[in-house]
């Protein structure tokens, strides 16, 4: 088999002991480069990305290539960038001595006898873009001090963006990450951590001129330049900054003039070892009416996808959110809010801001009731019923079963097992009776649902992975029913 074959056999195996947001941020942009001599390397974007997989994944990943190429097989990994300063190849070892750097990797070259790169002391580059003389002043930074890290919640949503923000506070403009691009859609957090990049670096080094500039307004910037003949001074501004963080800048589309300047600031603050950040909408390579000399350097660093929180990093989200208000609200409360709203961060906080506000203005106490009413605005459909027809589609959906076969007489035990966690979901979560639950579920009477419903209960009980498929069809239950119409 190839090279090629073989990644693909071994995502196979990955993709059954990673949940869905973990593959598609881990392992999905890693591209197989060749076999040789039982050695499968695999080309992964940066150092960073190589430093991730080989502390959380590097188990996994022997076990897949194993599966393949036998006990003596073993992975090797390529970093190749478009960065002009680029990374060192690197490899990671699958049970055997260090596996040299791949002979495709792009290396910097040097006769050190170490064999590492010889590195340039930035101290003693001059910056020929600042005026001589000019004397560095204190810029307002702009940004929110309501954004910091400890409150942007981690899932696997945003895991790779929130771990290449720390690594840039703890060390801005000298990681790997220069720039960040941090993309994603409304409402999902791209401006809190952008923001609270900049206020912690500002805390932790009082002498680092931090700014957070909009797009809009940048570009505003650069109109008064013009009109003012004062695009030099525009330019020895900016680099002033150490930390430079631009929001939205997809805007910078179709505007040749202000992404030609912005080209020029970019290209000298990186050089410089300045940290820029970014946030957009889309992907760089989905940014129509932008050169493709700024595309191109949009990716010298990394671009981190913001994804939808799952219910787990929505309900933390809530809890930090009325903390900062300083109210609690019940259990079955917060849990109904998350389970209805999922795909807008804001919207979270907008349901929180609307249940206070009713609260107070008609004298009510936040309840299950109140909640209801409140998200109507956000949601359609929120009071439809949960049936024991719509729990039984979505079992045998579930489980790729023939509806009718589920509530027919059919003995095989997935078959089974579908039925009877239908009946445990439908006296859980409904209030039909036991006959009526028996009557949808094939004319079974109220004897059979009672012993379905205990065997379900004890299976749970002994076999954990059956317990995570129970309350994953219960969240589904609540979250398509939001969905439904």
């Amino acid at each position: 088999m190839d090279h090629a074959t073989i990644w693909s056999n071994c995502l196979q195996t990955i993709k059954k002991h990673v949940n869905t947001q973990s593959f598609k941020t881990w392992f999905e942009p890693i591209k197989p480069v060749r076999l040789e001599q039982m050695a499968l390397t695999i080309q992964v974007p940066n150092k960073f990305f190589y430093e991730w997989l080989d502390e959380h994944y590097v188990n996994l990943l022997r076990v897949a290539v194993r599966q393949e190429l036998g006990e003596k097989g073993r992975l090797e990994y390529q970093i190749v960038t478009s960065n002009p300063r680029p990374e060192m190849g690197m490899s990671a070892l699958m049970g055997v001595a260090t596996i040299p750097p791949s002979r495709n990797a792009e290396v910097s070259k040097s006769s050190h006898k170490d064999g590492m790169p010889n590195m340039i002391d930035a101290d003693s580059i001059k910056n020929p873009f600042v005026i001589p003389g000019i004397r560095r002043v204190k810029v307002e930074s702009q940004l929110n001090p309501q954004y910091s890290m400890d409150s942007f919640i981690e899932g696997d949503c945003n895991r790779l963006a929130r771990s290449a923000a720390q690594a840039i506070i703890k060390k801005p403009g000298t990681t790997s990450f220069n720039p960040l691009f941090i993309f994603g859609d409304v409402g999902l957090g791209k401006t809190h951590l952008a923001q609270a990049i900049g206020n912690e670096v500002s805390t932790k080094d009082l002498n680092k001129n931090v700014l957070y500039v909009s797009c809009e307004k940048f570009t505003n910037q650069v109109v008064q330049a013009i009109k003012n003949n004062a695009v030099n001074d525009l330019s020895a501004f900016y680099q002033m900054i150490d930390v430079l963080i631009v929001d939205d800048i997809q805007f910078l589309a179709g505007k040749q003039k202000t992404q030609e300047i912005f080209f020029h600031i970019f290209n000298q603050l990186h050089q410089t070892g300045k940290q820029l950040v970014f946030t957009s909408d889309r992907a760089p390579r989905d940014l129509d009416g932008m050169e493709e000399r700024l595309i191109s350097r949009f990716k010298w660093g990394l671009s981190a996808d913001l994804q939808s929180p799952d219910l787990e990093t929505r309900m933390a989200i809530l809890e930090v959110k009325m903390t900062q208000e300083g109210i609690e609200l019940p259990q079955d409360v917060t849990e109904f809010i998350c389970y209805n709203i999922k795909s807008n961060i804001r919207e979270l906080e907008g349901v929180l801001i609307s249940l206070i506000a009713q609260s107070s203005l008609n004298r009510r106490g936040i309840d299950l009731s109140l909640a209801k009413d409140v998200i109507k605005s956000f949601v359609q459909n929120i009071n439809k019923e949960i049936t024991v027809e719509f729990i039984t589609n979505l079992v045998a959906d579930y489980f790729k079963v023939p509806l009718d076969k589920l509530q027919g007489g059919t003995r095989k035990r997935n078959i089974v097992i579908a039925r009877q966690l239908s009946m445990y979901l439908a006296k859980n979560m409904t209030n039909a009776s036991l006959k009526a639950i028996g009557e949808t579920l094939g004319g079974r009477d109220h004897s059979t649902v009672i012993h379905s419903c205990k065997a379900v209960q004890d299976l749970m009980d002994t076999d954990l992975i059956f317990k995570d498929t129970v309350t994953d069809l219960e969240k589904k239950i609540r979250m398509s029913l939001s969905n439904a119409g």
